[in-house]
């Protein structure tokens, strides 16, 4: 670091590629600015736009433009005295990222010794591989080791796992190029891509979820409290319990393993075989129990809920991967008549999965669809992915984020807007969209109002205090890298935040504090996104 930063002038902090557009945003009036290199040469000089108000931020911001510089290096930006964050300018910039980001995975893995010789310091002892007790059955255990936990805390969620699975193994069958580097994981062997071994570290726990009399599947597995903020996982020891069945989880399940069904047949056929039979097994609860109570914490559990009131997207996407991974038409009319009841057709959310169920069936071949359906889908998909465009080129920040989307995990709002605008250029391959998405990636990295990449251990100034119990409780200093952080939410739900950022405005109502588990926490599924897109923009 070099000189006065002071976040005035914000850059995507891990970098830009050679050819890419290059924009920083300067708050304030903006001006004549320069880019130095590392040896406090001046390289370009340039004047910013004309500065607009960002709302959001409550702050003028403007925009410089300085994709001339094309030399391979390190600089920053220099403007009235103020510098900005240090970043590079290179090839491939997102190459360690998407290893970061993918490794995060490895280092939530629950039930198996972390060996320093992949976790460094963050290694820790197995935790949580006691049997678990399926709630209201007190005789009745289970085995419940294994698969990922689900963010700061030690609970595994079957919702949020499909969710997480979801955009992996998406981002692994739309872009395979981007998984041909090892991360390494132990598992690493170079015949399977390695995400595909740690997504199935987290499918194996599913089948656990399962339950074997009937196909229906547990929405839950944790302890009735959460633990202090300062436990390691070998030290959370209190019983753990499987949650009532549920049909969002069922719903959520049965997609899911219908489309790793499909993903791992090249690699392993009898794993896939297994996966497409519990898929079965658990769609014919489904259709055996259309109408079934919500999910709703026992009264002695109070750890996350992942409540939801609708299961008719889970219901959607279920039939979607099934008819794609089976062909069997009896799917494909269900999914027609789920579609008209289906109201939330492209969000990627874990509670809202209907975007999950349209993609899969327009990555179908046109021939295998219903042709009015498909253009249909595919239009409202366009439709959507252009209104983000629009959004995003009257923000001051160049993304889609309005006011209302600082909720908690904005990140995953922006990153989800992101995957839509992707998946829309697959289809209709529109530059734009391209480059859209790529604004939301540079505003994640550090390009936005906080000045901070969300990412922990990537960029200048970073997320370092994360809620995350292994990162409070090792001892050691730097955060485990690689984690998205939730991100400003302007709901300010958790104590830290109603006491230090009340009157804020939303993109601002972030606090990068242990404590703020509404800002500042770290979970699968706002990972997974941050994979899909990284995996588009290192590809080839």
């Amino acid at each position: 670091m070099r000189g006065n930063v002071n976040g005035l002038i914000v850059v995507n902090q891990v970098g830009y590629a050679v050819k890419d557009k290059k924009l920083a945003m300067f708050k304030g009036k903006g001006g004549i600015f320069q880019v130095v290199n590392d040896h406090n040469q001046v390289v370009f000089e340039g004047e910013t736009g004309i500065a607009g108000f960002d709302e959001a931020s409550g702050e003028y911001v403007a925009l410089g433009d300085f994709s001339s510089v094309t030399t391979i290096g390190n600089y920053q930006i220099l403007f009235n005295d103020s510098y900005s964050s240090t970043f590079s300018i290179s090839e491939k910039p997102y190459l360690d990222l998407h290893t970061g980001l993918l490794k995060a995975f490895y280092f939530l893995r629950c039930g198996m010794d972390l060996d320093e010789s992949y976790a460094g310091p963050w290694n820790h002892k197995a935790c949580h591989t006691a049997k678990g007790i399926v709630y209201n059955e007190p005789h009745r255990v289970r085995d419940s080791s294994g698969g990922w936990h689900d963010a700061g805390d030690y609970g595994k969620y079957t919702v949020a796992a499909a969710k997480a699975l979801a955009d992996l193994l998406l981002a692994y069958e739309l872009f395979p190029a981007a998984f041909d580097r090892q991360i390494p994981i132990p598992e690493s062997d170079g015949n399977i891509p390695d995400i595909l071994h740690e997504c199935r570290y987290e499918l194996e726990w599913l089948f656990k979820m399962q339950d074997e009399l009937t196909g229906r599947v547990f929405h839950k597995l944790t302890t009735l409290n959460f633990p202090p903020l300062k436990t390691m996982p070998e030290e959370d020891r209190a019983n753990l319990y499987f949650s009532p069945i549920s049909a969002t989880a069922t719903g959520s399940f049965t997609a899911i393993m219908a489309l790793a069904s499909r993903i791992y047949q090249p690699f392993d056929q009898e794993f896939s075989k297994r996966c497409i039979e519990s898929a079965t097994i658990a769609w014919k609860w489904l259709e055996n129990h259309e109408h079934y109570p919500c999910f709703k914490n026992p009264e002695q559990i109070k750890t996350g809920e992942y409540g939801d009131e609708i299961d008719s997207d889970e219901r959607y996407w279920a039939a979607a991967e099934l008819y794609k991974t089976t062909g069997d038409e009896i799917y494909h009319k269900k999914f027609k008549q789920l579609l008209s009841e289906t109201e939330l057709k492209y969000e990627l959310g874990w509670a809202d999965v209907g975007g999950y169920g349209t993609i899969s069936y327009l990555l179908l071949n046109k021939a295998n669809t219903d042709s009015h359906i498909y253009d249909s889908l595919l239009q409202g998909l366009v439709e959507t992915a252009e209104h983000f465009l629009e959004i995003s080129q009257k923000n001051q920040y160049c993304i889609s984020l309005t006011n209302e989307d600082y909720i908690w995990g904005s990140n995953m709002v922006l990153l989800n807007h992101a995957m839509i605008l992707l998946l829309a250029s697959h289809f209709v391959h529109k530059i734009n969209y391209v480059e859209c998405a790529k604004a939301h990636l540079h505003y994640l990295l550090g390009r936005n109002p906080m000045n901070l990449s969300y990412v922990t251990g990537f960029g200048e100034h970073s997320v370092m205090n994360p809620h995350h119990r292994p990162s409070v409780a090792d001892e050691v200093t730097a955060p485990i890298p690689g984690f998205v952080s939730g991100g400003p939410n302007s709901g300010l739900q958790d104590d830290y935040v109603k006491e230090h950022l009340q009157g804020e405005p939303p993109a601002k109502c972030f606090a990068d504090h242990e404590d703020s588990y509404a800002t500042n926490e770290v979970t699968i599924y706002w990972n997974s996104p941050a994979v899909f897109v990284a995996s588009y923009f290192i590809q080839g």
